[in-house]
């Protein structure tokens, strides 16, 4: 009987043992959930604090990790340190093979129409526009990336004729003038009468002036009148008896 006493007791003992560890566990388990709650909320809060980037912070973006991969697979390989405007030029030419606007030769039957009739063999290009586009974004990223304005090879004057040869040839080959838009000024005029002999304002100027020279001497007759009765009536003598 006591044997059975003790066991029954040990057994107790256990069961709250076993309590206690469940006990643990579950607070252990609530307290990493709350850790895991508050990890997503950083979590979260740090994607909203990040904003997207715009449509032309990402083609600078890939447009300068294209221009780094271009210069690791130059031969030689470039740095960017040693990059210069004539590497540039090299590099827009690199580009016309992707290209997708026709550029008529000097020796197509096509050549300065706007509006081919018929296919033909001329090369694809990449267009003036795009070009030009492309050069401002990676003159803005160079300079982003810790380069000096002074040393920028996309600024460079020989990159700058070389876009003004590339506008120049494509418009001649496609007949499409590039037309520099012209800022509209608004300008404002005052028209001014004459006021000569002849005119119509010299005309009405002229019967406004007469009027009123009728009526002053009107207004001064009227007032003078009565003075002069007045000074009748006193001159002359009283009559006699």
């Amino acid at each position: 009987m006591e044997g059975g006493g003790g066991g029954s007791s040990s057994e107790a003992g256990g069961g709250r043992e076993r309590k206690q560890q469940q006990q643990q566990q579950q607070g252990g388990s609530e307290a990493a959930g709350a850790g895991g709650g508050g990890g997503g909320g950083g979590s979260s809060s740090g994607t909203q604090q990040q904003q997207p980037l715009s449509r032309y912070e990402s083609q600078k973006r890939r447009d300068w990790n294209t221009f780094l991969e271009y210069l690791k697979n130059h031969k030689p390989p470039l740095t960017l340190g040693r990059c210069s405007g004539a590497h540039v030029i090299e590099f827009l030419k690199y580009l016309d093979q992707f290209g997708k606007t026709k550029v008529h030769i000097s020796g197509c039957p096509y050549y300065g129409d706007p509006n081919p009739p018929a296919p033909c063999a001329c090369p694809l290009k990449q267009a003036w526009g795009s070009l030009d586009a492309l050069i401002g974004r990676l003159r803005a990223a160079f300079e982003e990336n810790g380069g000096r304005p002074e040393s920028n090879p996309f600024g460079a004057r020989a990159v700058r004729i070389y876009l003004r040869e590339v506008r120049d040839s494509h418009a001649k080959a496609r007949g499409i003038p590039f037309e520099k838009k012209k800022r509209k000024r608004t300008t404002t005029t005052t028209t001014t009468q004459s006021s000569t002999p002849g005119s119509s304002s010299y005309v009405g100027s002229s019967s406004q002036q007469a009027a009123t020279a009728t009526t002053t001497s009107t207004a001064a007759t009227t007032t003078q009148s009565p003075t002069s009765s007045a000074a009748g009536t006193t001159q002359s003598p009283p009559p006699t008896t």
